[in-house]
């Protein structure tokens, strides 16, 4: 992707497109098009760091200037700009020329004569950002002064100047020039490492920048203003046609800054080279900011493990996946639902079996985390259906290829230990009742994936029985049964084939609106919810269904009718009294429509799977879909650059909102296109 000066300078546009790059150890460094932070989740190095799996924006910036020519002939241009309130400062983005995304983010800027290129990228399996600055053109040698601005705080929150700031700077590092400075004696060290040194110096100059704005945060209804310290500025020489090298990391500087970078630009091109062009290689390209490994055990070596997250790198630690960029964490459900799209859909079986290995000490009474922390005790279990999505998970890695053996001895177990736990009833209102189905949550708390909360409580309340918990529960209960008949224990597989067949019977019973040829989103006290929503085309989507095809067939033509948009579905139908349509505002507005019609596009991936399983997965219906896919295409180049935003409006023209970069989102893309591409398996 490249965008010209003329796209440039168009800041409304301009200031809405973001870049990602991730580590691979749970890091990132972000920013705007032109390197201009619009939301306190940007900076050139967030990274988690010993003893704390929170995110801390450590550098948020530089403050960039060149200097050129002596004396009173001696002129200086900005390369860097930030957000006050009202205005811009410094101007850098006058001499920009020229963005381009890969293999890493680059900026091409223009000032008289000379060319001055700045890259960023992270590099993988090692918690490191590196910045590199390349002149072309010119003859007399040019200095670049960098004024590294800190913020040192957990990415949710802001900073202000206080008194308890340590402005203290120590030299470190080997082969490069090293400074360090550890402003707060809670946090590690911040370490800069330039390479080549000769003719590197640091001049001290302690002071804050008072009052950067960050207008998406003003939009989103948080407070957006903050201060910034600076210990000084780096010198660096920067003669015509060389390059320097700037690494940022937290602890000690790596050595060979120019050669981390040589190593891990090089695997960049080789894997464009493998991934070639257009949407889905963008998504490809997406899919891997998502991978990442948990710290390794203290002592264990690291190593580079550029291209992607694979055993045996190095990088010691379980494999998981960030459920969203900037904000969010490792989620359990979004993980489950996110690795057949992330790894499998990609070729990547062995990897998906690790991570699904690397869940199970994590599995307690029957539950798999909401949020993962560092170890089940620091772990959150507040989802009733991670759980069942790893059951569907395991299955899909069986279909791709993992060995029976594996699936038998390994996993099995588990699934037998979560359908047990959720019979015998287990936390968060978990139960089974005497007619074969689950029921999860109370009135004041939510189980499933569509709970937000406001001040007054759940906005949607969905406890009793959920239409989708209980169809990936006779998922799981098929499975049991098929896994059961091939290991030969016909007794165990005669028992989940009546668990089963009594669950199917209740389902249909329950949800089913014979009237409206739909499924009720929930059931209590005998009632059904009949409002219109997604979670019916979960149940007509899964490969072990309680529903028939014609069944299958009318979920898809209502919710292709009321709920289907160009970004996914609807989570309420229009039509509906509670429908909102526009997800913006502050946090309790945002809340209150973030299940009530706002559009999720990780859905579109059950509807084009339920599709195919109504309709056929011949050629036509699978062309239907490919264009649907296809409009997906222009999304990603405009806000997050080869990634899919969290959420739309459910209002044409369905603006974006949420996180730019979301798992499940890229995750289910690229699954429904292996669909629409290979046909169901």
């Amino acid at each position: 992707m490249r965008l010209e000066r003329e796209e440039l300078l168009r800041l409304d546009l301009a200031l809405t497109r973001e870049w990602l790059e991730t580590d691979a150890c749970g890091g990132y460094a972000s920013s705007t098009v032109l390197l201009c932070n619009q939301r306190r989740y940007h900076g050139l190095h967030v990274a988690p760091f010993e003893g704390n799996p929170s995110r801390h924006v450590f550098v948020s910036r530089f403050e960039e200037w060149v200097h050129g020519g002596r004396g009173e002939a001696s002129k200086a241009f900005p390369l860097s700009m930030a957000h006050y309130p009202g205005h811009w400062s410094p101007h850098g983005h006058k001499s920009l020329e020229r963005f381009e995304l890969v293999p890493y983010p680059s900026f091409l800027y223009r000032i008289g004569g000379v060319e001055i290129v700045r890259e960023i990228l992270a590099v993988k399996g090692v918690p490191v950002t590196l910045v590199r600055y390349v002149a072309i053109g010119g003859e007399a040698p040019l200095e670049l002064r960098v004024r590294p601005l800190l913020a040192c705080r957990d990415a949710h929150a802001l900073t202000f100047e206080n008194l308890h700031l340590d402005a203290r700077v120590e030299r470190c590092g080997g082969a490069a020039f090293g400074i360090g400075v550890r402003p707060y004696a809670a946090l590690p060290r911040v370490a800069l490492a330039v390479e080549p040194r000769e003719g590197v110096h640091f001049e001290a100059d302690p002071l804050w920048y008072h009052g950067v704005e960050y207008p998406l945060d003003i939009e989103r209804g948080f407070d957006s203003h903050e201060d910034l310290f600076s210990p000084g500025v780096l010198h660096l020489p920067l003669a015509p046609g060389e390059e320097c090298v700037v690494a940022l990391a937290i602890g000690d500087p790596p050595d060979g800054p120019r050669s981390l970078w040589a190593s891990e630009s090089s695997a960049r091109r080789a894997r464009l080279e493998e991934l070639g062009v257009g949407p889905r290689a963008q998504l490809e390209l997406g899919a891997d900011d998502f991978l990442y490994r948990t710290r390794p055990l203290p002592g264990t070596p690291r190593s580079v493990s550029p291209g992607r997250v694979s055993p045996g790198s190095g990088s010691i630690g379980r494999l998981g996946v960030i459920a969203g960029y900037p904000w969010f964490g490792e989620w359990g459900r979004d993980t489950f639902v996110s690795l057949p799209g992330l790894l499998l859909a990609r070729g990547r079986v062995e990897e998906c079996g690790e991570a699904l290995s690397g869940a199970l000490p994590f599995l307690k009474d029957g539950l798999l985390p909401n949020v993962f922390g560092r170890d089940p005790g620091e772990s959150q279990y507040g989802s009733a259906d991670a759980s069942l999505w790893f059951a569907r998970a395991v299955r899909s890695y069986e279909r791709a290829g993992a060995p029976r053996a594996r699936i038998l001895a390994e996993f099995r177990p588990a699934l037998e230990r979560i359908a047990n736990a959720y019979a015998a009833g287990t936390a968060l209102g978990i139960g089974c009742d005497e007619k074969g189905l689950i029921h999860a949550g109370t009135p004041d708390t939510n189980a499933t994936w569509m709970d937000a909360r406001t001040a007054q409580g759940p906005v949607t309340p969905r406890d009793g029985y959920a239409v989708e918990l209980d169809a990936l529960w006779y998922f799981l209960l098929a499975y049991l049964e098929d896994l059961a008949a091939r290991a030969n224990d016909a007794a165990a597989a005669h028992d989940w084939r009546a668990k089963k067949r009594l669950a199917g019977r209740t389902f249909r019973r329950r949800f089913w609106l014979e009237d409206g040829r739909y499924l009720a989103d929930t059931w209590k006290d005998g009632v059904p919810d009949r409002s219109v929503r997604p979670n019916m085309v979960i149940a007509a989507a899964l490969e072990f269904s309680p529903l028939s095809r014609g069944k299958r067939t009318d979920v898809v033509a209502r919710a292709e009718l009321e709920l289907l948009t160009p970004r996914g579905l609807r989570t309420l139908a229009p039509g509906h009294p509670a429908y909102r349509g526009a997800f913006r505002g502050g946090p309790e507005e945002r809340d209150a429509a973030y299940h009530q019609g706002t559009v999720w596009p990780w859905l579109i991936g059950s509807y084009c799977e339920a599709y195919l399983r109504a309709y056929g997965d011949g050629a036509e219906p699978r062309a239907h879909l490919a264009e649907l896919l296809a409009g997906f295409g222009e999304h990603l180049s405009t806000h997050g650059l080869n990634h899919v935003s969290e959420v739309f409006d459910g209002d044409p023209p369905h603006r974006p909102g949420g996180t730019f970069a979301q798992a499940w989102n890229t995750a289910e893309l690229l699954r429904a296109a292996s669909l629409v591409r290979e046909g169901l398996p």
